[in-house]
This record gives structure tokens, sequence and C-alpha cells, in this order.
């Protein structure tokens, strides 16, 4: 029976039976595939063309073969110089894809820059401008298929931005250190419009003007935007050159509480203090994403990172961490690394190593069954004490580590005359093997070191323990 592949990346899916010895250049085949699916490339349009396509399979995928295509990519950034707008098809027509389409297209000319049109079908198309970025997605409905924004009505918890906007931007959403929040836009009456649910206007800027028209009205206790507030004040919006906005207020509670829109205390400055409370189980987030997160639930005190790279915490001269009046561990800037057991150094790195007070013990498997094959853990575990219920063999492992060793106890059970074998990753001095003690309830030992992976050599046995 011959391969079948998925509908939209052409991933090939061996028949029973099929290719046989060559399942691995297919499964790298498909890898290679997979692998494009997390990642990006740069995909240049030839120069001043009107039509491009992009393939996101081959329309017939040979068996066997490699069938890499660019549309397998998830991000694509479009370069090349054009003359007009470019319409790229995303073949073929029945592939269910999306894409993070970047246009850093370029003017052949002097009447651009220009678009990039995606189209699949006869159904709608997305239009990417040129120095924009847009994230869409292809029903894959065949002759009829249609192109979507997956990104149109999006909700969003936050939006951050990180950048200033332009003149030239329709409708855009920035920040500077310097501004702050910045809202930009054109339009033939507004260049900013705020509207209700209602789709009713409530503040306007006209266009190519600095006047703000505020459409309803505005109902506040205290304004004062234009100078600085005083200790006096209940509740006070204000602003100096070196201080930017200023909010001072006074409470019996809190001088200052911001709330969300259930009403409820996002955080406060507590009455007469400069400190910033939240309560249980408000979370502080730094990063776009929220990826570092400080909080308290009322039990415990958290910090989270559940973003990308890690967590790094820096000092120029030593970091402790401390319990309620002793240290629990130090961390010294091109020094020891020291942990501690009840306000005494048991563990301390060294320029040589390490020093450990008091006993280092290592996880023993202690097993009082043992038959047939058996494989050890040296993942999990230092030593081994097995009693052997019948003739053992040692089958190779996968959890060894180099450098390792230990011990490997063997113990007759009350019939004795056990005997041990070993795979391939056992090695013996002289491979010759390991002979046990038969008599009943005989206890020996054997040591072993790890020397590489797939090299767990064993020393002599120790006989006959009593």
């Amino acid at each position: 029976m011959a391969s079948t592949y998925s509908t939209s990346l052409g991933i090939e899916k061996i028949a029973t039976g099929e290719q046989s010895g060559a399942w691995g250049t297919t499964s790298n085949h498909n890898w290679d595939i997979i692998d494009r699916i997390a990642a990006y490339t740069s995909v240049a349009i030839t120069t001043n063309a009107d039509t491009a396509t992009l393939t996101v399979r081959e329309a017939s995928p040979g068996s066997g073969t490699e069938n890499l295509q660019n549309g397998m990519y998830r991000v694509i950034k479009f370069t090349g110089a054009l003359d007009s707008n470019c319409t790229v098809t995303v073949a073929p027509n029945t592939a269910k894809v999306f894409f993070i389409i970047i246009n850093a297209t370029t003017d052949s000319g002097s009447s651009g820059p220009y678009s990039v049109i995606l189209t699949q079908g006869s159904g709608a198309n997305i239009t990417v401008e040129n120095g924009n970025s847009a994230i869409v997605y292809m029903d894959g409905a065949g002759s009829g298929a249609a192109v979507f924004d997956a990104v149109s009505n999006l909700a969003l918890g936050t939006f951050n931005p990180s950048g200033d906007t332009a003149s030239g931007d329709k409708a855009a959403v920035g920040y500077t250190a310097a501004e702050g929040l910045i809202l930009t836009g054109q339009g033939s009456t507004n260049d900013v419009t705020i509207k209700n649910d209602a789709d009713a206007d409530v503040i306007t800027i006209a266009t190519g003007a600095t006047n703000v028209d505020i459409v309803g009205d505005v109902t506040a206790a205290t304004v004062n935007a234009d100078g600085d507030t005083s200790a006096g004040d209940n509740a006070t919006m204000g602003y100096t050159s070196v201080e930017g906005l200023i909010l001072t207020g006074q409470g019996s509670t809190n001088d200052i509480t911001i709330k969300n829109d259930a009403d409820a205390e996002v955080c406060g400055v507590p009455t007469g203090t400069d400190d910033l409370r939240f309560p249980d189980d408000a979370k502080i987030e730094l990063g776009a994403g929220g990826d570092l997160q400080l909080y308290h639930d009322a039990s415990n005190s958290y910090i989270t990172d559940n973003g990308t790279g890690n967590l790094k915490i820096g000092s120029g001269n030593q970091v402790d961490i401390l319990g309620t009046s002793e240290t629990l561990a130090t961390f010294v800037d091109d020094g020891a690394v020291s942990l501690y057991f009840n306000n005494g150094v048991k563990v301390a790195t060294t320029s040589v190593g390490t020093t450990v007070t008091g006993t280092l013990i290592a996880t023993t498997d202690t097993d009082t069954s043992n038959t047939g094959d058996v494989t050890l853990d040296f993942g999990a575990n230092q030593n081994f004490v097995l009693t052997f219920t019948g003739n053992v063999t040692l089958v190779n492992p996968s959890t060894e580590q180099v450098g390792q060793s230990g011990v490997i106890v063997c113990i007759q059970d009350g019939t004795g005359s056990r005997t041990l074998s070993l795979g391939t990753d056992y090695e013996t001095a002289g491979g010759s093997g390991i002979t046990l003690s038969t008599a009943a309830s005989a206890v020996d030992i054997i040591p072993y070191f790890v020397k590489a992976s797939a090299s767990i050599q064993l020393g002599a046995v120790q006989k006959a323990f009593s």
C-alpha cells in the first residue's frame, strides 16, 4: 500500500509494511517539515513581480523523498523590490495553515511602497501593507478558499506596546519613556476618536488639531493636571516637570487605592506611609506577558517565572537566603555557594570542588524479589540491594551517568545457587563475567564505576559477607 500524506503540510504517513529499512530517512524528512512549523524564513519576491506563489506542500509528494517548501514555515518575511502590489497565492488551496507575515519589501521606483496581498482561492484575501505584519490563516476550502485575519477583534487582557508611533500611522498604539501611552491616527474628520459601546463619540481630536473635544460631561471631585498637589488634598491628580504624574490622597485606611472594574482593590498606599501594598493573590507582573510574578496568597509568598529565559538573581557582593532567625544559603560573588542546616554550613563549593560537612548519603534501591531480566535505574539510585529469587540477567540500562559509582549487593534467597548474567553494557576484568556465592542467603558485593555511556565497569566480587 502506498504512503498517504497529511492534508496541510504533506507529512508522509508510511503504510504498513512499506519502505522497509527506510523509515529513518522518511521520518527525518517529516521531522524537517515539523522543524519548519516552529521556525522563520525570509522569502524574496522576484523583482517587480505582480504575483507569486507560497507553496505549503507539493500537490503530489514523492514517497520517501524530501518535500520541503517555504510555506511550511510559520513566520515569513517577504523581501524584494516591487513596483506594484504583489498577490501571493498560498498553494495548494486545500492547505489549512496559518502564518505570521512580515512585509519587508522595498520600492523599486518612486510610487511605493507596496502591499502584499495573500490569497488562496476565490474567497476573501488579506492585504499586508508595507512595513506591517499580520497573523493570518487559510481555510483550505479548495477553489473557494479564503484568507482570514486571525487577530481581527482580538481580545486582550493587557497590551504593552514598546515603541513610538509615527506620523503616517492610520491607527496605532505606542509607548515611549518620555510620552508614556501614545495614540496616533489619521482620518478625514478626526485623527483620534474614542467611542462608547453604543458607538457614540466620547472624546475626539479633530484632524491635524491638538484640541481634545469631550462630547459628554467630565465629572471629578478634583482635577489638578496643570500643577502640583499638596498634603491636604483628599484626592488630586497633578503634574510637575520633575515628578511627572502625581496622585495624592488621604483616607482612613489608604491614601491612594487603585481598583479594577469589579470595584476590587488592586493595590494601595496605606495612610501616612510610603508603602505600596497589594492584597492577597494580587500579582506584581513584570514583562510583556506577565513573565515574572510576585504575590502572596494569604498563606505563602511566591516569586514565579513563567516566561522564556532564566530567573537571574544578581549581586555585586553576596546573596543571602534567610529564615526567621538563621541563614539558609549564601552565594558569594567569585566565592563559595553554601547550604546550611540549622544555621550550620553542610555543603560548600570551593575552587577545587565541594566540601561536605557531615555524611553524604546516596539513594539505595532495595528490591527483595528479583528474577529474570532486571534493569537498574541509575538515574534514581546510586546503590542497589537485590535479593535473587531466581537466576537474574542485568539487562543494559539507559540511565547511567558517566562518573557514577556505587555497589550492587546480591543476596541469595533461601534456595541459593542463583546465577547472575550481564548485558553487554556491563564489563568485567578479562570479560570473565560474575560468579556469585551459591549458599542460601549468601551476600556478595560488586563495586561498579560508569566509565562512559554503555560502559559500566564491575570490580571484583566481594563474597560471602556474614
